[in-house]
């Protein structure tokens, strides 16, 4: 891996799997191909989670029109989320239930990872760790 952490792998990302969504359409990896997307895992009970949602929001905002697609993903129901979402004016793209979490072996949250047009994963960690440099460089600024 070069200096930005970036890691080179040829590992196609596992598919997401969501019971609930809001602020969107389901949304599928297949169907995001040509797009970065950053899946980022959290919880409402986490506070690093809830610490890094201003940052998140920056980076939604000054993404979306660059071909970037974030996507939040909580293990819990959408009826445990609901208020809290509104309340934080979380207004990107949110998945709730699942098993996505599992596929991605997330063991502590948050966590971010970055998958590139390919589908490949190409970056994870911390979302205020690192995110900024990896998603710059993954768009090509």
């Amino acid at each position: 891996s070069d200096k930005t952490g970036m890691r080179k792998t040829t590992k196609t990302a596992p598919e997401d799997e969501v019971d609930s969504w809001l602020n969107t359409e389901p949304l599928t990896l297949k169907g995001l191909r040509g797009k970065i997307v950053v899946l980022e895992f959290w919880a409402t009970w986490c506070p690093p989670c809830k610490k890094s949602i201003p940052h998140l929001i920056k980076l939604y905002n000054n993404y979306k029109d660059k071909g970037v697609v974030l996507i939040s993903i909580t293990d819990e129901s959408i009826n445990k989320i609901k208020s809290f979402v509104k309340e934080n004016k979380m207004t990107y793209p949110i998945g709730s239930g699942g098993s996505t979490s599992k596929k991605y072996k997330v063991s502590g949250i948050p966590h971010a990872v970055i998958i590139n047009r390919d589908g490949i994963v190409i970056w994870k960690g911390h979302p205020l760790a690192g995110l900024d440099e990896a998603l710059k460089k993954a768009v090509g600024e």
